[in-house]
């Protein structure tokens, strides 16, 4: 079955999209995510290269992408050497995103629908990114995969995820 236009994302409260909903001007997804720049490979040095990225993501009341702030919060290397206490990685991560979505006015933690969209930063790429994953589609794309997080919408498309 083909990608719909708008593509429904189910709210989950404690887990992975427990930060995504409506505010006074639109919708949002967010997240504190690791990723690699796009193409990289795995080798000698990859601590460095895996980053932590405090994402948010608005969109109008329609589901079209209007602006993202990601920030990258440091490295695994980085988290490795001082895993704990407000100065980690993870924490300040996690406070850049707790500050970031408390600026939102009106804030409401829902499902949302949002269209396809894509965008790289500091060599990641980060979007909902419609793909072909079916062999019996003919190309049509079937699949809607959120980068870097690593979640899967396909049908029935219903806002339900695979990871």
């Amino acid at each position: 079955m083909a990608v719909p236009e708008i593509i429904p994302i189910a709210y989950e409260p404690d887990y992975r999209t427990n930060t995504i909903g409506r505010f006074s001007c639109g919708q949002f997804l967010a997240s504190v995510t690791y990723a690699f720049p796009d193409g990289f490979v795995i080798e000698d040095g990859w601590e460095e290269q895996k980053r932590l990225f405090a994402v948010l993501h608005k969109f109008d009341h329609y589901g079209h992408h209007r602006e993202s702030d990601i920030w990258c919060a440091g490295t695994w290397s980085e988290q490795v050497k001082r895993p704990h206490g407000e100065r980690s990685v993870l924490a300040r991560a996690e406070a850049r995103l707790a500050a970031v979505l408390a600026g939102l006015p009106e804030r409401e933690y829902c499902d949302i629908a949002i269209q396809p969209f894509q965008l790289t930063v500091d060599g990641v790429l980060f979007g909902l990114i419609t793909e072909c994953h079916a062999e019996d589609e003919d190309g049509v794309d079937d699949w809607a995969e959120l980068y870097p997080d690593g979640l899967g919408f396909s049908a029935p498309w219903n806002g339900e995820y695979d990871t």
